[in-house]
C-alpha cells in the first residue's frame, strides 16, 4: 500500500473531478490517497481572489485572459527555441512550494500527483530543490493542448490524453510521457456502450416530453456558465428542430435568461450527467474540458463551437485535429455537423468510435506503478 497526495485546484470543476476520480481508483486498489487544493495553500484570501479574477476574466473580458495566456502559457519555444523554465515557474510556484512541502511531510506521501498545471510547476520545483528527498511526481495532463505551464523537466512522469501530447511533453521536458486518455468515472462509459445492454435513462422520457421528436443536443458552458453566445446557440438549435439542453452549471442568471427562450431546456448543476448524456444525441462544446471527454466516454459526438479563449480554443482545435471531434466556424457549419452526427448514420458511428478509442489505459494503474 502506498500513500498518494493528489494536488488539484478549484478553478472550475474539471481538475478537481480528475483528482477525485484518481483518488477513488487508488483507494479501490488498496492505497491511501489524499487531495489538496493548491489555492488553499496560498495566504488567506489569496486563493479565492485568484479564482475570482480568473472567472471574471473568462466571463467579462476574455481578451484579457487571452493576453495572459499568450504571454505566460503559450509556448514561445514552439518554433524551435528552448522553453524558459524560470518564467514558466514564476513567483506563484515559489510561494507555494514550501507550503506544499510541509503538507507532503505531514502526510508522509510516497508519491505526488498533479492534476492542475500550476501544481506541476510546484512539484517540479520541489523535485529540483530536494532531489531524492522528494517523492516521485506524476503529472496527469488534463488538456489536449499542452501549454508550457504544464511542463517542468524535474517531474518524474507525465500522463497525457493523446500520442501527440505525449510527444510534445517528451520533446519539451526530456521526461517520460505515456498516454492514458481522459480520466472519467465508469458511470459515463457504462451509460454509453451498448444501448441494448442498459436500462433507458430517466432523462429519456423527460426530454421526449419536453421536445417530442426532437433530438436532444447538449450545449456546455462548464461549471461557471462561461461562453460566448450561449443563448443564441440554443435559439439556433431550437429553430432548426433540435431540443437544445443548455448546461448552465452554477450560473443562475444564465439559466434564468435561457428559461425565457421557447424550445430550450436550461439546466443547472446536474448530478446524473451520465444519464442525461445517455439520453442525448450530441454535445456542443466550447472548452475541450471534462464535459467533452465525458461525452466521448458516453458515446455522444462532440462539436466544438465558439470556444472560450486560451486553453479552450487550443484544446478544441487539438481535439478536432486528432479526429476525435469536429470544430465548426459558423452557424451553418454547426447545423450541418449536427445533421450528420445527432442522428443515426455512418458519420455518427465513426465519430463515436474515434471518441471511445481515446480511452487507452487506466491512469491510476500507471500512477501506482
Amino acid at each position: 500500500m502506498s500513500r498518494f497526495l493528489i494536488i488539484s485546484a478549484s478553478m472550475g470543476a474539471g481538475h478537481d473531478a480528475v483528482a477525485s476520480e484518481l483518488a477513488g481508483r487508488l483507494r479501490a486498489d488498496g492505497h491511501r490517497a489524499a487531495r489538496v487544493d493548491l489555492l488553499n495553500l496560498l495566504p488567506s484570501g489569496a486563493g479565492r481572489s485568484l479564482r475570482a479574477a480568473y472567472r471574471t476574466a473568462l466571463r467579462r473580458c476574455p481578451w484579457a485572459y487571452q493576453a495572459v495566456y499568450s504571454a505566460f502559457f503559450h509556448d514561445r519555444g514552439a518554433s524551435g527555441g528552448a522553453t524558459d523554465w524560470s518564467s514558466a515557474t514564476g513567483p506563484l510556484a515559489a510561494v507555494l512550494a514550501p507550503r506544499l512541502r510541509r503538507v507532503v511531510d505531514r502526510w508522509r506521501a510516497d508519491a505526488l500527483v498533479s492534476t492542475f498545471h500550476q501544481a506541476a510547476q510546484v512539484t517540479g520545483r520541489l523535485r529540483k530543490a530536494h532531489g531524492g528527498d522528494c517523492p516521485p511526481t506524476t503529472v496527469v495532463v488534463t488538456d489536449f493542448a499542452v501549454h508550457r505551464q504544464w511542463l517542468h523537466p524535474d517531474n518524474s512522469l507525465y500522463l497525457c490524453l493523446t500520442d501527440a501530447a505525449a510527444v510534445r511533453v517528451r520533446a519539451a521536458t526530456g521526461r517520460p510521457a505515456e498516454v492514458c486518455g481522459p480520466v472519467v468515472p465508469a458511470s459515463f462509459t457504462a451509460a454509453g456502450w451498448e444501448e441494448s445492454d442498459r436500462q433507458p435513462s430517466p432523462w429519456a422520457a423527460e426530454l421526449a416530453r419536453r421536445g417530442p421528436g426532437r433530438p436532444a443536443v447538449l450545449v456546455s458552458a462548464g461549471a461557471w456558465g462561461v461562453g460566448r453566445g450561449l443563448t443564441a446557440t440554443a435559439r439556433l438549435l431550437a429553430d432548426a428542430g433540435h431540443l437544445p439542453v443548455l448546461l448552465c452549471g452554477n450560473d443562475h442568471r444564465l439559466r434564468a435568461r435561457a428559461a425565457k427562450l421557447p424550445g430550450v431546456v436550461p439546466l443547472g448543476w446536474i448530478e446524473d450527467l451520465p444519464g442525461l448524456m445517455a439520453a442525448s444525441s450530441a454535445l456542443v462544446d466550447n472548452a475541450a474540458g471534462q464535459t467533452a471527454v465525458q461525452a466521448l466516454a458516453a458515446g455522444v459526438p462532440v462539436v466544438g463551437y465558439r470556444p472560450i479563449p486560451g486553453h479552450g480554443a487550443e484544446g478544441v482545435r487539438e481535439m478536432a485535429g486528432a479526429g476525435i471531434t469536429e470544430h465548426v466556424a459558423d452557424d451553418v457549419a454547426l447545423l450541418g455537423a449536427l445533421d450528420r452526427l445527432a442522428r443515426p448514420g455512418p458519420d455518427r458511428d465513426r465519430r463515436i468510435a474515434a471518441g471511445r478509442a481515446v480511452f487507452t489505459a487506466d491512469a491510476a494503474k500507471l500512477v501506482a506503478r
